[in-house]
């Protein structure tokens, strides 16, 4: 199918620090995705029914390392040849799904939304915290350069970690309405909810005030001029929200990056 956009489902949130529950949230996402309450159209001009190859979410019932679980799954989906969307889940899976992408794409760039950079050495003793990703994602150089946008929780050792990995950051205080990014290879986005402020999206584990605003984030999405290669959306606590508010806004951006892929891809 040309122009399809890969679907999946990662409902797994065993390395949160503070609250448990984002892995109910692809089941919740995809009822506002697929509702007829709302546009199936993106902001840029594409109608998006029939658009999703949906590959369900993966089993973690089993045996077996989840981290190589959804690394194979990822790459499995991956091998159709077209864009992937993957529903988290906390922003730990973004590891293993970047392993998988980065061996399809020689040249990436991150860029990720977020009021937290993810970069502790390790949190509680767990390399594999949500609050170490992206420390393990750049020592494994499973990006050319990663740009961090909308952080508002920095102290001293982050700072010290996103001057060792070299880390290009645009903190929320300083997101103008006309910022763009100077961006020259395939793109990968990681979209954390907390990135948002609470006002617009409350379902999150971590409340962060200060932060952007839905129409901020889709016009950056917007604004990246070169192909969206895959994306994940992370960190929908559905326990947290307040009328499914925070759901509609995680299947709204999952539109918009839809969208954002399928310019590339049919121009």
């Amino acid at each position: 199918m040309t122009g399809a956009i890969l679907l999946l489902g990662i409902p797994h949130d065993e390395n949160s620090s503070h609250l448990r529950g984002s892995a109910d949230a692809p089941a919740l996402i995809r009822r506002e995705l697929h509702s007829d309450a709302h546009s199936s159209w993106s902001e840029t001009g594409f109608d998006l029914t029939d658009r999703f190859l949906d590959h369900g979410d993966i089993d973690f019932a089993g045996a077996g390392d989840p981290w190589e679980r959804i690394e194979s799954e990822v790459g499995r989906a991956l091998n159709a040849g077209h864009p992937l969307i993957s529903l988290g889940g906390d922003h730990a899976i973004a590891w293993p799904v970047l392993r998988a992408v980065r061996r399809r794409h020689p040249s990436l760039t991150i860029v990720q939304i977020d009021a937290h950079p993810d970069i502790y050495p390790a949190y509680q003793g767990n390399l594999r915290s949500h609050t170490s990703s992206f420390a393990r994602i750049m020592e494994e150089r499973l990006a050319d350069r990663l740009i961090q946008i909308g952080l508002r929780t920095l102290n001293d050792d982050l700072r010290g970690q996103i001057g060792r990995f070299g880390i290009e950051v645009v903190e929320a205080r300083h997101v103008g309405e006309g910022l763009r990014l100077d961006l020259t290879t395939p793109v990968y986005v990681s979209m954390d909810l907390d990135g948002l402020d609470p006002a617009f999206a409350p379902g999150v584990s971590h409340r962060e005030p200060g932060g952007l605003s839905t129409r901020q984030v889709i016009n950056l999405i917007q604004g990246i001029d070169q192909p969206i290669v895959a994306a994940d959306i992370v960190e929908y606590n559905p326990s947290q929200d307040l009328s499914n508010m925070t759901a509609l806004v995680a299947s709204k951006l999952t539109k918009e990056i839809a969208g954002m892929m399928l310019k590339t891809a049919l121009g």
